[in-house]
């Protein structure tokens, strides 16, 4: 991984602007980076009003509102103005790359609109750099056909010079796998070259194996010399290069499910009832005193049976035949479907976390995996630890829903920092020559001079 070079105390913090920033998991990491993030901008006002609660103290003007209104947009710019502008980051939404037809430009798909916006902002601002996070599916989609319209679009002309690379979040310290691709353009003048997140483990991420033994499924990490050397890092509570489940969320499952669900959970703190047990939950506390977004939901009855009979790393295919039946205790629950046993929709359902493994990729819906120890659900706060948030960022906006939406549509930190890193180290290989010539610059008048008075 590139380490970000020293800055010397007359350089200036390098300064960001975030687009779709959510609840600000992309501008957390680039300050842990060193970034200033001048000015942000998401429609969401839950998600706005937690960025707000975070980054307030750090300088950043939050813009509240659609990037395709030309207010906001003029905002947005008003917040840049005589400032030079770093990078731009953000990851808009682009559901008109389902599909290609016609081989019509897919930046002009009307469901693209925010996409185009995203780029209309980088050709009017013209950062030096610029990132774009979003789904690995971009990778293959179409044949690759999506990757290669969205390489040409981002280039603007040739103005940019944009690659791209898909990584996994899990090999830069966060408890969890989650596959995304990332786009970097560097503008022509720049004469620096591209640079991605490097990690050692990128390649050798031990992998959690399936055998069927009996009637029943163990599980054991698939071996190779490579994974091997990875499996004592993740395996090692005083590591953090590569951190499991229970390293990550250990410390707070003593948490019980509440009696009842409501729709707005508390936004009191509650005191810690466990010491940190590995590096990361030592790390994660930040030096945070009280815990806020530990309210665990309520959870049905049904579920409970079912997740007690599921192992760690298991999901709906380890249930036995009688507990797939979808009533078990005669409450009634969801749509009637039609059916006396659950649906295929429920493939993915039942997942317990596996306490010595990474987590699966967190969606943004409480229910998307559940405890490895304890049959409940997670709290917002460990939702936010597998994403590597610290405890001392708090999720105190919206209803119970939108909190976990807002952690499971960020960017980790973590991972956001490690690509902070990278384009720290490509924008200090252009301060380099950039200083030279500036000192050049100024040196020659002096030099005339005096060969002035030597004549």
């Amino acid at each position: 991984m590139p380490r970000t070079p020293p800055k010397t105390q007359t350089q200036r913090p390098f300064v960001s602007l975030d687009l779709f920033s959510g609840a600000g998991g992309f501008s957390e990491g680039f300050r842990q980076a060193g970034f200033h993030t001048i000015a942000a901008n998401d429609v969401d006002p839950w998600a706005g009003a937690t960025y707000e609660l975070n980054h307030r103290q750090h300088g950043t003007k939050f813009i509240l509102g659609d990037i395709s209104n030309e207010c906001v947009q003029e905002q947005l710019f008003d917040a840049v103005a005589g400032r030079e502008l770093d990078v731009i980051i953000g990851g808009p939404p682009c559901q008109g790359f389902s599909q290609v037809r016609n081989h019509a430009r897919l930046i002009d798909d009307p469901r693209n609109s925010l996409y185009r916006h995203y780029v209309s902002v980088i050709t009017q601002l013209r950062p030096r750099i610029f990132v774009m996070e979003n789904v690995p599916g971009l990778e293959n989609l179409a044949g690759g056909a999506v990757r290669a319209q969205i390489l040409e679009d981002l280039m603007l002309d040739g103005e940019y010079r944009v690659e791209c690379r898909v990584l996994d979040a899990v090999a830069f310290g966060v408890p969890q796998n989650r596959l995304r691709i990332l786009f970097i353009g560097i503008r022509s003048d720049v004469p620096a070259n591209h640079r991605f997140p490097e990690s050692p483990f990128a390649n050798a991420l031990p992998i959690l194996d399936r055998r069927e033994r009996a009637d029943r499924w163990t599980y054991r990490h698939r071996k190779s010399p490579e994974t091997v050397r990875s499996l004592a890092k993740l395996l090692d509570p005083d590591n953090t290069e590569l951190v499991n489940v229970e390293q990550a969320i250990g410390d707070l499952a003593w948490l019980r499910p509440n009696k009842h669900l409501v729709r707005r959970p508390s936004n009191d703190a509650i005191p810690y009832e466990a010491e940190p047990t590995s590096a990361y939950q030592r790390a994660r506390r930040a030096g945070s005193r009280e815990l806020f977004n530990a309210d665990v939901p309520s959870i049905r009855e049904d579920t409970v049976k079912r997740l007690r009979s599921i192992p760690q790393g298991g999901n709906f295919r380890d249930l036995p035949e009688e507990l797939a039946a979808r009533y078990l205790s005669g409450k009634k629950w969801g749509p009637e479907l039609g059916r006396e046993t659950l649906s295929r929709k429920y493939f993915f359902a039942y997942r317990k976390l596996h306490a010595s493994h990474f987590s699966w990729t967190l969606n943004t819906k409480a229910d998307c995996v559940f405890h490895y120890g304890t049959p409940r659900a997670l709290t917002v706060r460990e939702f936010a630890r597998l994403h590597s948030f610290d405890d001392t960022y708090h999720f105190l906006a919206g209803d119970r829903h939108s909190r976990y939406r807002q952690v499971g549509n960020a960017v980790p930190p973590l991972f956001a920092k490690a690509i902070g890193d990278a384009v720290a180290a490509t924008l200090m290989a252009d301060e380099e020559p950039r200083t030279v010539n500036a000192t050049r610059q100024l040196l020659l008048p002096i030099s005339n001079a005096h060969l002035s008075k030597i004549v």
